[in-house]
């Protein structure tokens, strides 16, 4: 649709050279999911969620993850007024549209475990009410992959519930970085994104047509990551909702009422590579989990 164009080409305009990272966000918002990415500092993964939930009229909270959080940092607690002698609501910046959780590798279990299940379950619960987050509801969180010292890696479990994983790098050439200045200098307004047209769009996704070939194919990928040699812990069912999901976003952001195999193996990476087990062997060897995917996509034969 015309409104995910415009969203897209006025996203590139200020996070240059990030493509991947912007197709991700849309993707992943179409389809109400949650993003994982990983990335070193200053390169736009902040300022590309800002952004987008500034074009379209969303509350956006960021939570800063330190060792010392607690899960009522984010989601609140009930506190007692005085004056009125009773409990009262406060919410913390959990409701919210967008959330960044920023560095989230950085907040122990159980700060971890509360977003987790937020995410997962749509709502939380304080004392002994549960509370609904609404829609559209996302979650952005970040890695960052040099820090070394007071960090709290997630469990491969945890990670599987992130729809996708995006390796964000620095700009790749000259032109690149001098456009990141050009950008900063200029410092325009971006315009705003029709947001009903927006959610028109995320409704006609979720009826985008998939052949039962397409499937079959979605089915024979997930199953090859449970056979292949280099791969300890194959990809779960819940890889495979993804991908299907993943692959009516990416009909819908080409303008398609049906999906094609280039659809599903657009974002396949981005879902598996925090998904998959590699083996002792293969990790040795330096073999990366995106090359074991690519070698996974070449075997299995497109419908």
């Amino acid at each position: 649709m015309v409104v995910l164009k415009k969203i897209k080409e006025t996203l590139s305009k200020v996070i240059v050279a990030q493509d991947e990272l912007i197709d991700s966000l849309i993707a992943t918002l179409l389809v109400d999911g949650h993003l994982l990415v990983e990335g070193l500092p200053g390169v736009a993964k902040t300022t590309a969620i800002k952004y987008l939930a500034d074009m379209l009229d969303f509350k956006f909270n960021r939570i800063q993850f330190t060792p010392d959080l607690l899960p009522s940092d984010i989601i609140g607690g009930e506190i007692y007024s005085i004056n009125e002698n009773k409990f009262k609501l406060k919410k913390g910046p959990i409701f919210s549209d967008f959330i960044l959780a920023d560095e989230i590798n950085r907040a122990p279990a159980k700060v971890q475990s509360a977003l987790l299940e937020a995410m997962q379950e749509r709502q939380v619960t304080i004392g002994d009410k549960s509370y609904n987050l609404g829609e559209p509801f996302l979650v952005m969180a970040t890695l960052n992959p040099i820090e070394q010292e007071g960090v709290y890696p997630l469990p491969e479990a945890q990670l599987d519930r992130f729809l996708m994983k995006v390796i964000v790098d620095y700009p790749k050439s000259i032109n690149d970085e001098m456009l990141i200045l050009d950008v900063y200098d200029n410092k325009e307004q971006l315009p705003k994104a029709d947001t009903q047209m927006f959610r028109i769009a995320k409704d006609k996704t979720k009826k985008i047509k998939v052949d039962n070939k397409i499937k079959e194919y979605i089915a024979r990928l997930i199953l090859a990551t449970r056979d292949d040699e280099n791969i300890q812990i194959g990809a779960s069912p819940r890889a495979s909702i993804a991908l299907y999901k993943l692959s009516q976003a990416s009909a819908m952001m080409e303008e398609r009422d049906y999906v094609m195999p280039s659809d599903v193996i657009r974002f396949i990476k981005n879902v598996l590579r925090h998904r998959i087990v590699l083996d002792f062997h293969t990790q040795s060897q330096g073999i990366s989990a995106d090359e074991v995917i690519d070698k996974i996509v070449k075997k299995i034969k497109k419908p």
